[in-house]
């Protein structure tokens, strides 16, 4: 998102701050070191952090999204935030030493080093472990690049439904979101993940919105893979946040409004059944079941294009599937206003692509934002299913929370 002048300058001002505390450490490990390359860290380490802020700039001017400004940020932040790792240690110095000055606690360094022996002194050492410290997020984000990015994962779940048709009894529904086609390094990797998804063979698919970052275009490399996204019963479709082009610098609204067109008709070429604020319904042995799509709407700050009431108008079937993007729209909208709709699919969170899930215990940053930010949800009797996103964007990996595909059999209560 887009930030002030006066915000972009605070920031450099705090990355430069970061930079010279940093420095004290890589100071006190060189100065203690007798290493023949010593002399030549003052210069490196001032190389890469004018290189760094430089980058920055740089990233100020460039299109968001787009794999090259992915790449980019994301070694930013990560060699930002192994320098905030050893500005903690620093400051841990730093706090100790005024601690000792305040209680009068001071000792001449000779003496420090005859009561100690050959121990490193505590400087040195809190500086040699900063240092080792802050190796661990650049590998851990290093490896989440390399091998989370496309570690597809399906995730399977039984939903039982007290007003489920006999008909529909044990379909199979795939969902599939969070595509963001321009954030993809890898063509044979994304293929791959949708060979997965169709080797399940799903009655019938969800794709429940974002297929791009900003641009329609985006999706080009890609449609050939897409395009071979079919189910029996069809594949039914919505747009997400980021399929408006909302974050984009546009020439003029016409060229805005000719993106979003092109993106309808994308999703017409791909043969997905676009929901836009409407209703289809299918029927099997006289039984039917609806399906509901609408547009991007979420309690939080995204823009609201959703009418819910015109999805809703005249929708026909004995059960209600609802596919929304954003999944605060389910306590916002649909639970308080809509007991009639059974079931609600959405996206959006990427469950941070970062996180933790071993068994049933799941945590994720994404929790502090969304109260349901993954997986399957109940309240009475209507269902919530967030999938974790296909893609990913900004960070391109994923650490703990990987990219999903979901396979939903309904059953009859």
């Amino acid at each position: 998102m887009p930030v002030s002048t006066i915000q972009f300058l605070l920031i450099i001002v705090v990355l430069i701050w970061i930079d010279f505390y940093a420095y004290q450490a890589i100071n006190t490990l060189i100065t203690k070191s007798k290493a023949p390359f010593s002399k030549w860290v003052n210069g490196i380490y001032l190389t890469q952090a004018i290189a760094l802020i430089g980058l920055v700039i740089y990233l100020r001017f460039t299109q968001y999204g787009t794999v090259p400004f992915s790449f980019m940020a994301s070694a930013i932040f990560m060699a930002y935030l192994a320098k905030l790792v050893i500005v903690l240690f620093v400051l841990t110095d730093d706090f100790r030493r005024v601690i000792k000055w305040f209680f009068g606690k001071k000792k001449a360094r000779s003496e420090r080093q005859k009561l100690s022996g050959e121990r490193i002194p505590r400087s040195q050492f809190l500086a040699r472990s900063a240092v080792i410290v802050a190796t661990l997020p650049i590998a851990t984000m290093s490896f989440g690049i390399v091998s989370g990015a496309y570690d597809y994962r399906i995730r399977r779940r039984k939903v039982y439904l007290p007003n489920l048709p006999r008909a529909f009894d044990g379909i199979k529904i795939g969902q599939i979101s969070d595509i963001h086609s321009g954030s993809f390094f890898d063509k044979k990797a994304v293929k791959g993940g949708i060979d997965l998804l169709l080797n399940e063979k799903p009655d019938l698919i969800f794709f429940t919105g974002d297929l791009v970052n900003n641009q329609t275009k985006e999706v080009k490399e890609y449609f050939d893979i897409f395009s071979k996204i079919k189910a029996d019963l069809g594949v039914y479709s919505t747009l997400g946040n980021h399929d408006y082009g909302d974050y984009m610098q546009w020439s003029s609204q016409t060229a805005k409004t000719k993106n979003l067109q092109d993106m309808v008709g994308v999703h017409k070429r791909l043969g997905w059944n676009l929901l836009l604020n409407e209703n289809t319904s299918l029927e099997q042995n006289g039984d039917k079941l609806a399906i509901l799509g609408v547009e991007n709407w979420g309690a939080g700050r995204f823009a609201k294009y959703g009418k819910l009431e015109e999805a809703n108008r005249h929708a026909e079937g004995d059960v209600k599937l609802l596919l929304s993007h954003d999944p605060s729209h389910w306590d916002a909208q649909v639970r308080p206003n809509y007991p009639d709709i059974d079931m609600m699919f959405a996206g959006h969170t990427h469950g941070m692509q970062l996180g933790v899930e071993i068994g049933n215990f799941r945590w994720s940053p994404s929790q502090w934002m969304y109260k349901q930010w993954a997986d399957l949800y109940q309240e009475e009797n209507q269902y919530l299913y967030v999938n974790r996103g296909f893609g990913f964007l900004g960070f391109p990996g994923r650490i703990g929370i990987y990219p999903e595909l979901t396979i939903l059999e309904l059953k009859k209560a």
